[in-house]
């Protein structure tokens, strides 16, 4: 019997909670709190996925490593503002065996403090730069507020990290606006809304000059960090020293950055595209793209499901992702409801009186309308649907998303509009540190940054302190 269906903007921790189990994405149940198990079908999303995102990276001159899991004690403490940010959410293996270690090893929280050591062995002159690297891995965090499946882990089963260096800063600059376009071909691939951000001082990463974030709208009000871009400096090549030596014969600590998505990037394509049927899947990145399902009549049975047989083999010959659903214990209205759930971008139907017209029934998942097309056009007929598909998929995300951007000018409005978590707030502020705690004390929620890439002229006052703006900033309620 199918299950109750929370409403994915009603209920949404509930929706997001039963749709990873029920779908076969994610089973949250692991006895240990904060880890989960990417079940076959969710394990293909995943998969898919994080193609798009190696292919990216490929194209653009990163090469993919593996690093070790374990870092020792001895190389978080060389650099003190990194450790000092983890140490709360370290895990420590502190035995081998019955044997205590003299050096304490943390489980990996990132990973920059594991690949500097290794970038002094590598890295001897100019000739040896630019270098860029990336790896898809594990990381462990000791979470101390509520873990939520995927978007607040204590083990990030999905974690990918770039990481690159550079003889100048100016390169190293370079490189972090390249990453940031990277990340919005990336989510705009896979139809994901998002603003772009400069994280406050207070709320960069530790060891960065500055970060970028990604954020998505989430039905519920709250931002989801989606992917950040850090501009590392010369920081940990300095407390690594790291050198390479100039074209003049010079020694020179190197510049590096870093930027990563973690397995929010593959919740964002399931929370932009939810609904109250289940999840709604971009055909990119659909482990099954089509879906046949007979709708037999009484004595026709037979013929209708050698249609349906027929129909799918032509459209896997087509390059098509195909499942033919023939199971004899299932109504097609539990097929329909099965599917659905699991995001199948096209449902193909053939009954007795589309096998008399010669057409198929063809159903779209993102909006459940159905159309027919004749079956000897099957595979136009599919493959127009599916670039619709994509194309509105992204198109409603983004429109949504806009909708529920706010830009006020009184400190009263937006604490309005937070406390009933209406979306983001954009505010105007004179861009100082006190102002901008202060502004997160009283409306009660985080402050995201000022918009990357905004040239416009800033007018109005700062919302706290009522001088002179210099940014309009946003804010949210976040995870």
């Amino acid at each position: 019997m199918p299950v109750k269906r929370q409403k994915w903007n009603e209920d949404f921790g509930e929706w997001f909670r039963d749709v990873l189990i029920n779908a076969g994405i994610m089973d949250y149940r692991y006895p240990i709190k904060g880890s989960g198990v990417w079940m076959p079908y969710g394990f293909k999303i995943r998969k898919n996925v994080l193609q798009i995102i190696r292919d990216l990276l490929d194209n653009t001159g990163h090469d993919e490593t593996l690093f070790p899991l374990l870092i020792p004690e001895t190389s978080l403490a060389q650099e003190a503002a990194h450790v000092k940010s983890f140490e709360g959410e370290c895990f420590w293996v502190t035995h081998g065996g019955y044997d205590k270690l003299k050096v304490r090893y943390a489980l990996r929280p990132t990973s920059e403090t594991v690949i500097a050591p290794m970038l002094k062995l590598w890295i001897r002159s100019h000739a040896d730069l630019p270098m860029k690297m990336y790896q898809v891995v594990n990381v462990f965090r000791h979470e101390t507020k509520a873990t939520r499946p995927i978007i607040r882990m204590r083990e990030v089963a999905t974690f990918k990290e770039a990481h690159t260096c550079h003889t100048t800063g100016e390169e190293a600059e370079k490189q972090v606006q390249d990453a940031i376009g990277l990340y919005k071909q990336f989510f705009d691939s896979v139809g994901v809304p998002y603003v772009v951000s400069r994280r406050p001082e207070w709320d960069k990463f530790a060891g960065a000059l500055y970060t970028t974030a990604f954020d998505l709208l989430c039905p519920d009000g709250r931002v989801l960090q989606i992917g950040t871009v850090h501009n590392l400096g010369q920081n940990f090549a300095k407390a690594f020293d790291i050198t390479y030596e100039t074209k003049e014969g010079n020694q020179e600590h190197i510049w590096t950055t870093s930027y990563g998505i973690s397995g929010r990037g593959i919740a964002a394509v399931l929370i932009a595209h939810g609904d109250d049927n289940g999840i709604v899947l971009p055909p990119r990145i659909a482990p099954i793209q089509v879906a046949v399902v007979p709708v037999p009549y009484k004595g026709k049975e037979e013929e209708v499901n050698q249609a349906c047989s027929d129909v799918a083999d032509t459209l896997r010959k087509a390059g098509f992702c195909v499942e033919l659903d023939l199971r004899s214990e299932l109504t097609p209205g539990n097929k329909f409801y099965y599917w659905e759930l699991r995001g199948v971008p096209i449902r193909v139907e053939i009954g007795p009186r589309d096998l008399a017209n010669g057409v198929v029934t063809l159903v779209r998942r993102d909006s459940l309308k159905k159309q027919t097309c004749n079956a000897s056009d099957v595979v136009c007929g599919v493959q127009k649907l599916a670039e619709e598909i994509s194309c509105d998929l992204k198109t409603n995300a983004e429109a949504w998303m806009k909708k529920r951007v706010y830009r006020v000018n009184r400190l009263g409005e937006a604490k309005s509009l937070l406390k009933r978590k209406a979306g983001i707030v954009e505010v105007p502020w004179c861009g100082k540190d006190e102002c901008g705690h202060s502004l997160e004390e009283a409306v009660e929620a985080r402050l995201l940054g000022f918009p990357e890439d905004t040239k416009e002229k800033v007018e109005g006052k700062c919302v706290v302190c009522e001088e002179q703006a210099v940014n309009v900033v946003r804010v949210a309620v976040a995870y």
